[in-house]
């Protein structure tokens, strides 16, 4: 758990600069590229986190789990786009990932029940 959190937070931090910054500068390409591995890095370990809230799948997958495909299958996809030129399909897909993956998904982990809950709430 606290790999995930030591990953996800500066990719928050990344993500959201990077929606703030002028788009196409070589450092917005440099923070997109640590970003998107620290989003993949995320996606991975989350998938070896047993979820402990809700319905579970093979008595291990929640709902949650959702987002780390989301974010498995956007990352490369976005990457191929802005590879081929496609600035809007790029575009498109940074911000879904950037609002369903930590925007989204991380609101969920505020919920009763859940760490950061306990963190910040218990």
């Amino acid at each position: 758990m606290f790999i995930h959190l030591y990953s996800v937070v500066p990719s928050f931090v990344l993500g959201t600069l990077n929606l703030i910054l002028r788009k196409g500068t070589n450092l917005h390409k440099t923070l997109g590229r640590i970003y998107m591995i620290l989003m993949l890095f995320t996606a991975v370990v989350t998938l070896f986190m047993k979820a402990h809230v809700g319905p579970v799948f093979l008595n291990h997958f929640g709902y949650i789990h959702l987002f780390s495909v989301l974010t498995i299958y956007t990352i490369p996809t976005a990457y191929t786009a802005i590879r081929r030129g496609d600035v809007k399909v790029h575009k498109r897909k940074m911000i879904l990932l950037y609002f369903g993956a930590l925007i989204i998904a991380g609101g969920f982990t505020f919920f009763p029940g859940r760490y950061l809950h306990e963190v910040f709430f218990g």
